[in-house]
């Protein structure tokens, strides 16, 4: 065993000494990320190691929030919840969507804890927009930009990885003198909670794991393969809705054949900033396209509105709409997540277990994404040190604790396959797939009632989740007016 996983595995069994709360909370708002708002919670900061081998070196602050129960008999069982990314801060992730667990905060406390690097946790960020990585940079640009980012890090990336992060949250658990937590994960955030539950077991009440990542799963890879089924399945659900078929009789062909066409010649696009109305003119490329598709089946409403966007490019010479909506992606995509902290991940934890065999990468080829982003992650994690993993970190979990695994039929990221496999590791488990749905189901009324009723229950066997099967996705707009009646 190498010398830091036997660290590693010494400070999971930390958890054993119990503790009355040491970590002082003061009132707080946490704030809308677009200013819509806020809410108060109780604050404060955690010191850990940054290198958990050299406890008595450098401190970093973990930025917690809690937000107590609403009821003065809460349970003692709080809910953690965790963001995905990886790279994206707990306030930034749950903030926005707080309302949709009101019923859970009744009677349980809610707890945000920014993952180290991440947020207000000693954030490793740098100008290394995503989208850029993904669809139009050579893999020189990424490499040099890559190595810029590694240079402007204000904290050293092989100590913010998953291994660490769980024990940090041990940490933050035995501070706030919680006896046990329950774990929401969402994304990547579920290989967190997971392997929370595989180190902490006892102190592990339930999983709620919303678009799975197995333990074993290699994230990159098959993403191409993954967004294609899905875009190809809006494309099929199209053809067999009546109002969509006739509008949009050739949206699989409209859409490729605007592909070519970006391709050889990039179009010039006049229109105001979606965000500040300022006019200004816009190259709109292949690259933009292709972000427009992957994102837009990450949801059913986005899913909704792409023919119409398609259509109008392709067929009345109006590519504004396409342009405003890639506009709009990339702003909401800029400093989204912690773009250093998502490298000491990728870079670390999937990267180094890639099949990048040229027989694997021809598999990619017949995707509308094709090779560019793995290829992509591999030159950004070409001079990225390799940090702290744990040996066991890509082995199948076997766990006796409670999970309740959620999948969106059309997710293009970590779709229904992925939570089987996961499930299969639980003995007291529940995997449900949610019809027509993209990526991410708590915003669903459905997962919001599934997830209260599953915690206060504390097992999946027996939970009542007929209201799944009237899930539906939102029907296709065939024009700016919206859908038909």
């Amino acid at each position: 065993m190498r010398p830091w996983a036997a660290l590693l595995t010494l400070l999971a069994g930390a958890g054993a000494l119990a503790s009355e709360p040491s970590l002082e909370l003061t009132p707080c708002r946490l704030a809308h990320p677009q200013g819509l708002g806020s809410v108060e919670a109780r604050c404060g900061t955690l010191e850990v190691a940054e290198n958990p081998s050299q406890p008595e070196e450098r401190r970093i602050g973990l930025s917690i929030a809690v937000l107590p129960a609403i009821s003065a008999r809460g349970k003692a069982d709080p809910l953690f919840l965790l963001a995905g990314g990886p790279g994206q801060g707990a306030g930034e992730a749950f903030v926005p969507i707080l309302g949709a667990l009101g019923g859970v905060r009744r009677d349980r406390d809610l707890v945000l804890v920014d993952q180290r690097g991440t947020g207000d946790s000693n954030r490793l960020d740098c100008d290394l927009p995503l989208e850029t990585l993904e669809f139009d940079a050579s893999r020189e640009q990424i490499e040099r930009l890559s190595r810029e980012c590694l240079q402007a890090l204000p904290g050293d990336p092989r100590f913010y990885t998953t291994s660490v992060a769980v024990t940090d949250l041990e940490a933050v658990r035995l501070a706030l003198g919680y006896p046990r937590i329950n774990l929401y994960g969402a994304s990547y955030g579920t290989r967190v909670a997971q392997h929370y539950a595989r180190r902490y077991p006892q102190y592990t009440r339930s999983l709620v794991l919303d678009g799975v990542v197995p333990p074993g799963l290699v994230l990159g890879p098959a993403i191409a393969i993954d967004a294609d089924r899905a875009l190809r399945a809006l494309f099929e659900r199209c053809r067999g809705e009546p109002a969509c078929r006739e509008h949009y009789p050739s949206l699989a062909a409209d859409f490729a054949a605007l592909q070519q066409r970006l391709a050889r010649q990039p179009a010039e696009v006049s229109l105001p900033d979606p965000l500040t109305g300022e006019v200004a003119s816009f190259k709109l490329g292949e690259g933009h396209l292709l972000m427009v598709a992957r994102m837009s089946v990450y949801s059913d409403l986005a899913a909704a509105v792409f023919p119409l966007l398609i259509d109008q490019a392709a067929h009345h010479a109006n590519l504004i709409p396409l342009a405003a909506r890639a506009r709009l992606i990339e702003a909401e995509m800029s400093g989204a997540m912690a773009m250093g902290m998502h490298n000491a991940v990728a870079c670390s934890e999937d990267a180094p277990f890639m099949d990048t065999s040229e027989d694997a990468l021809k598999a990619l080829d017949d995707t509308f994404l094709g090779r560019q982003m793995v290829q992509g992650l591999q030159a950004l994690c070409a001079d990225w040190p390799r940090g702290l993993v744990d040996e066991d970190l890509k082995q199948p979990l076997q766990s006796p604790v409670p999970a309740l695994l959620w999948s969106g039929e059309f997710d293009p990221v970590t779709p229904p396959a992925y939570g089987a496999v996961a499930a299969a590791g639980f003995t007291d488990a529940m995997h449900l797939s949610f019809r027509g749905q993209g990526h991410i189901q708590l915003v669903q009324r459905c997962a919001q009632s599934l997830l209260q009723r599953f915690l206060d229950a504390g097992s999946a066997q027996g939970l009542d989740v007929r209201c799944v099967d009237d899930s539906q996705p939102a029907p296709f707009m065939v024009n700016f007016n919206g859908v038909v009646p």
